[in-house]
C-alpha cells in the first residue's frame, strides 16, 4: 500500500515506520518536528528505512497530501495527559478537531482506509477489578482522553465500505525507540532503576494499568492494514494482552527485579483516581495475526541491556526531548512555537 503515517518523528512512529517499509509498503511520514532534538539510539535497521517525510502541522494539512494514498495511520497528536491539561483548548484544537479533520479530508481523498491510535486512558476510572471491554463505558479524566474519545465518536460515523475505520485503544506504552519517552511508566521507572538505583514512587502503587510494547502497537497496526475490511471496519480494538494487566507496585516490583541493587518505596495514595484493568479478548480473537511477542519482563531486561549498551546517564534521561511537557515548554519559553503551538 501507498501510506501516509502521521508521527513518523514521534515515539511510536519512528519505530512503526520502517517497519512498515520492511513489510513492503511505500511510506510517507508527516511531522510537525517538535521532538527532533530527541534521539537515544541508533539501529541501522532503522536507519536504512526512514520514510520521507512531508514537515507540516497537522493542523496545516491539505488535500494534496492525500493524493495517491491508499491508507492513513494517525499517530500525530499532543500525547499524554500532562501535556493535555497544560493547555486543554490547544489539545482540543490538535487532537479532536485536527485528528477529525484530517479523517475528512482523507475519505474525500479516496483514501480507503483509516488507522486511529486511540488509548486505553478513555476507561479513566474502572468499576471495580473487573476487566473492561470495548462495550465498556468511557470515563475519561483528562483532556488527551476526552479528546480520544470524541475522535471515536467523530469519525465512527465516516466509515463505509469505502472507507474502512478502525479505532486502536492501545495500552500505555513502553520499550526502546530511538525518539524515547520517559514519561510512560515502564520507561519512567526503569531509567529510575538505572540511574539512581532507587524506584521511589509518588503513590502507593495500587492503581491498575494496562500496558504494551511498543513492537506489538506496531504489530497491531500492521495486521490492521492487513486485515480484510469486514473484519475490523467500524471496529474498536483495545490493544495488549491480558497478562500484561498490573498494579503500579508490581510494575515497580519487576523492573527492581532485573535492575541490580535496585530498592523500591511506596508513597501516600495519589489524588489521581485513574486505575483500569483492561480485557484484550476481542483482539485476540477478531484481528487476524495479531499476537503479542512481549511482556513486561523481558522487556525491563530490553531496556536494561540497551541503557548498559549506550551507557545512559543521568542527564541524558533527563533530557527535555524525552519528555514530551518539558521539551513544548522548553520550545515555547525560548519562542519557537506560539501560545497555539505553531511554529513561529
Amino acid at each position: 500500500m501507498r501510506l501516509l503515517v502521521t508521527g513518523t518523528s514521534g515515539y511510536i512512529g519512528s519505530r512503526l515506520a520502517p517497519i512498515l517499509q520492511r513489510l513492503g509498503h511505500d511510506v510517507t511520514g508527516l511531522d510537525t518536528g517538535y521532538y527532533l532534538d530527541g534521539w537515544l539510539y541508533s539501529d541501522p535497521r532503522q536507519l536504512s528505512t526512514m520514510p520521507r517525510t512531508i514537515v507540516k502541522d497537522l493542523r496545516t494539512i491539505e488535500p494534496k497530501d492525500f493524493a495517491g494514498m491508499d491508507a492513513v495511520v494517525h499517530l500525530a497528536e499532543l500525547s499524554n495527559d500532562p501535556l493535555g491539561e497544560n493547555n486543554p483548548e490547544v489539545t482540543y484544537k490538535i487532537n479532536h478537531e485536527g485528528s477529525v479533520n484530517i479523517a475528512r479530508m482523507a475519505k474525500a481523498a479516496g483514501v480507503k482506509r483509516f488507522v486511529y491510535a486511540s488509548s486505553c486512558s478513555v476507561y479513566g476510572v474502572g468499576s471495580g477489578d473487573a476487566p473492561l471491554s470495548e462495550t465498556s463505558p468511557v470515563n475519561p479524566q483528562t483532556a488527551y482522553a476526552k479528546c480520544k474519545t470524541l475522535v471515536e465518536r467523530d469519525v465512527a460515523p465516516m466509515a463505509s465500505p469505502n472507507f474502512c475505520v478502525t479505532f486502536l485503544r492501545n495500552a500505555t506504552a513502553y520499550g526502546a525507540s530511538p525518539r524515547m519517552r520517559f514519561d510512560v511508566v515502564i520507561n519512567d521507572l526503569c531509567a529510575l532503576a538505572w540511574t539512581t538505583k532507587k524506584i521511589k514512587m509518588t503513590s502507593d502503587g495500587s492503581p491498575w494499568r494496562p500496558v504494551v510494547h511498543v513492537e506489538d502497537m506496531c504489530k497491531a497496526m500492521t495486521c490492521t492494514l492487513d486485515a480484510p475490511v469486514e473484519k475490523v471496519n467500524g471496529q474498536i480494538f483495545n490493544v495488549g494482552q491480558n497478562s500484561d494487566n498490573y498494579r503500579v507496585k508490581e510494575i515497580a516490583d519487576i523492573i527492581a527485579s532485573v535492575f541490580p541493587g535496585c530498592e523500591v518505596s511506596t508513597g501516600p495514595a495519589s489524588k489521581d483516581n485513574r486505575s483500569y484493568r483492561v480485557s484484550f479478548d476481542k483482539i485476540a480473537a477478531g484481528l487476524p495475526g495479531f499476537k503479542c511477542s512481549w511482556n513486561a519482563p523481558k522487556r525491563a531486561e530490553e531496556l536494561y541491556n540497551l541503557f548498559k549498551r549506550i551507557d545512559m546517564s543521568k542527564e541524558t534521561y533527563e533530557f527535555r526531548a524525552f519528555t514530551r511537557l518539558k521539551q513544548l515548554r522548553y520550545l515555547k519559553q525560548t519562542d519557537q512555537i506560539d501560545d497555539e503551538f505553531q511554529w513561529r
